[in-house]
């Protein structure tokens, strides 16, 4: 058998794993009496969730990618059901936010009217960011105050949408509120906590990540030099140089006391950090510096010994948000821009697929708390730490070792679209002039 064949095979099985992983994941779901459909965050729970983080919107998108990859219109037809369910939740929905409230559901309402057709997922979207606007009191929407809770995400999903003024208001509280560090500025994450954040979901780095996207597309320099200044106060941190890129979870140390001082995933580590820097490459001037920290982003990743678990608490979760999913989203651009990362993304699905619960019900995974006994938590079906998130990423690497299309069906906010050639970037997002060169 040549190495083609093999490969062929293996990446049969992923989409294989993938088949089992939705299956599963359409067996939680529950119908809500008027034909549309939700999920639970878990299946133990006694309420839906419709939340992009860890429930219904977050499912959706799967769905979307499982059509587009398969072919298979079993999983549209649940996605305009999820629609019905989600269009159902709207005027209940008490949080605003990108990751867990409005912002989020109005996105994927609004994918699901564009790919699907469905008007009254479009209409309840167009409330949705209505009653959001709604609710800004002029800085912010509630405790929170960046990427996943806060303002940072409410403005990227307004220019997701289409609405840049709106955009542009939800960032500019950033303007007077940031705190000047030695090397540049950070900010409150949520209201009275001493302690901040410097990572992409909860901290800096994810503010950056909106100043820079919004800044860029509307022209506001001030947006785009404040982003700058958020970036350059993180880069000053950062350890495990020059090659590599790490910095800490948060300050004080004890911020929070929970998880690990140093992380390596999407939400608290150099995984998301390379988001980050992949976003600032494409939109701003001088790209080689900020491909140079893509580069040390990488290097410590692949350097730390993940996904393997090698003591209590380093890595234990199998998800996109904090989790193996989540690093393979990182590899799947690499393969996709530089044509690198391909034995990594094969270390990160090999180890998905030997930790995958698999029997007649389909697939699913555990992920493992090691300050509790028994530490194995029940699975989850959402995009953050659930079914969702991995089989999108499983798809995602095996149509990429095809020779397919690297997009998302249902384009993540926070996620840059791949820049398939040298100096172009797919997403056209950047100051005017702007030299965009590697």
């Amino acid at each position: 058998m040549t190495t083609t064949d093999v490969r062929g095979s293996e990446v049969d099985q992923v989409d294989e794993l993938a088949v089992d992983a939705m299956r599963w994941l359409l067996a939680t779901a529950r119908d809500t009496g008027g034909g549309g459909l939700t999920w639970p965050a878990k299946p133990s729970d006694d309420a839906p969730e419709p939340m992009l983080y860890s429930g219904t919107a977050g499912v959706v998108p799967v769905l979307l990618e499982a059509w587009r990859h398969f072919g298979d219109d079993t999983y549209a037809d649940t996605a305009l059901r999820a629609a019905r369910g989600l269009v159902a939740a709207v005027d209940d929905c008490e949080d605003s936010s990108l990751y867990f409230g409005l912002t989020g559901m109005a996105l994927v309402l609004r994918t699901v009217h564009e790919e699907l057709g469905d008007t009254a997922a479009g209409a309840a979207a167009d409330r949705a960011l209505g009653i959001v606007r709604s609710r800004f009191d002029g800085t912010r929407w509630g405790e929170l105050f960046e990427l996943m809770g806060g303002n940072a995400g409410m403005g990227l999903g307004a220019l997701a949408a289409g609405d840049e003024e709106f955009a542009v208001l939800a960032l500019e509280p950033y303007l007077r509120t940031a705190e000047k560090v030695p090397a540049g500025v950070h900010w409150e994450f949520r209201t009275g906590r001493e302690g901040r954040m410097h990572h992409i979901s909860h901290g800096t780095l994810g503010i950056v990540y909106a100043l820079a996207t919004v800044g860029a597309a509307t022209g506001r320099t001030d947006l785009v030099e404040l982003a700058e200044a958020g970036a350059a106060g993180v880069v000053a941190r950062a350890e495990d140089g020059p090659e590599g890129f790490l910095v800490a979870h948060s300050d004080p140390a004890h911020l929070p006391d929970r998880i690990e001082r140093y992380s390596y995933g999407w939400c608290h580590g150099p995984a998301g950090d390379a988001q980050v820097f992949r976003r600032l490459r494409d939109v701003l001037a001088a790209p080689a510096t900020w491909s140079a920290l893509i580069e040390r982003c990488w290097h410590t990743v692949i350097h730390s010994g993940l996904p393997r678990r090698l003591r209590p608490g380093f890595w234990d979760n199998n998800g996109r948000c904090c989790g193996t999913a989540g690093v393979l989203a990182l590899a799947c651009d690499r393969m996709a821009e530089q044509d690198d990362g391909h034995d990594f993304a094969a270390v990160l699905v090999a180890d998905l697929t030997a930790r995958a619960i698999r029997d007649a019900d389909g697939a699913r995974w555990s992920n493992f708390e090691h300050k509790v006994t028994p530490g194995d938590l029940e699975p989850r079906t959402g995009w953050a730490m659930g079914n969702a998130g991995i089989a999108r990423e499983l798809m995602r690497f095996a149509r990429l070792n095809r020779g397919g299309d690297p997009d998302y069906a249902f384009a993540w906010p926070d996620q840059p679209a791949v820049r398939r050639n040298a100096g172009q970037a797919t997403d056209p997002i950047r100051p005017a002039g702007a030299d965009v060169t590697s």
